[in-house]
């Protein structure tokens, strides 16, 4: 499936103006909508292509910037110690509640978009995987899936590193997807059998997977991208997606096409 050109919209919050990119098919129709929420590193290259990958087989995707209170319309963190530095001092200089307030404003925004079904899920990676986490709490997810997800098991998102998103676990009514790696030292064994725990305790409809991987296995950049591994991730995450979402519905005309020119 052929993909538009990315679009920003500037969306309101709380805490001010928020910009979010939107990924979508080319093709007429009306597709389920997914939120997608990046590293700390705000939506950089890789983030970027992988929400062309989700809205290439058929979801439109919003990424929005989850630092905009403090950082500039369109600042990415580098890959590198000082982007590193900076954006786990936002995370927890950001209130808790303004992340869920932003989730809030984004799945909105998709509910109400003209060529969305109004079927939404959630996507996140790194603290994406936590605010995904935390985003499936919203009645309207009807599923989310969390890339190694950190922080959960420690309460450390937001400031005063006190978050309730175990407490939470009962809120979320959709169906989640949990992977993780066993290297990742962000998240040791004792922090994902702690959250296994927690979802189990709360009869969370939801699966669970661990792989051999590192820290940003998914990240196509840098030594520790697994690209084996992402790609059988990918594939978990748009199975569940399509399965709890649908595949949308785009007109039959506008399926068939214009007859195919040979060259």
């Amino acid at each position: 499936m052929t993909l538009r050109e990315t679009e920003t919209v500037v969306l309101s919050t709380p805490t001010g103006p928020m910009q979010t990119y939107v990924f979508r098919p080319s093709a007429p129709g009306r597709y389920p909508g997914l939120l997608l929420f990046s590293e700390i590193f705000q939506v950089t290259g890789p983030i970027r292509r992988t929400a062309a990958l989700l809205a290439g087989h058929g979801f439109i995707v919003a990424v929005p910037e989850i630092y905009h209170e403090f950082e500039p319309a369109g600042t990415v963190l580098a890959y590198d110690q000082a982007g590193a530095d900076r954006g786990n001092a936002l995370k927890t200089t950001k209130e808790l509640r303004a992340y869920d307030d932003d989730a809030r404003a984004v799945l909105a925004y998709l509910k109400s978009h003209d060529q969305c079904t109004g079927r939404l899920g959630v996507i996140g990676i790194c603290i994406g995987g936590h605010l995904a986490f935390r985003a499936a709490m919203n009645r309207d997810v009807l599923a989310a899936t969390c890339f190694y997800a950190t922080d959960i098991h420690k309460r450390g998102l937001g400031r005063g590193m006190n978050d309730d998103s175990l407490d939470r676990i009962p809120e979320i009514a959709g169906e989640l997807l949990m992977i993780w790696g066993r290297q990742d030292p962000h998240v040791p064994l004792e922090g994902r059998q702690k959250i296994h725990a927690a979802l189990n305790a709360a009869g969370t409809h939801f699966t669970w997977h661990e792989f051999n991987g590192a820290h940003a296995f998914l990240r196509d950049e840098g030594y520790r991208y697994d690209p084996e591994l992402a790609l059988a991730c990918y594939g978990f995450a748009l199975a569940l997606f399509r399965r709890k979402l649908g595949e949308g519905d785009q007109p039959a005309t506008a399926a068939a096409g214009k007859a195919e020119t040979k060259h």
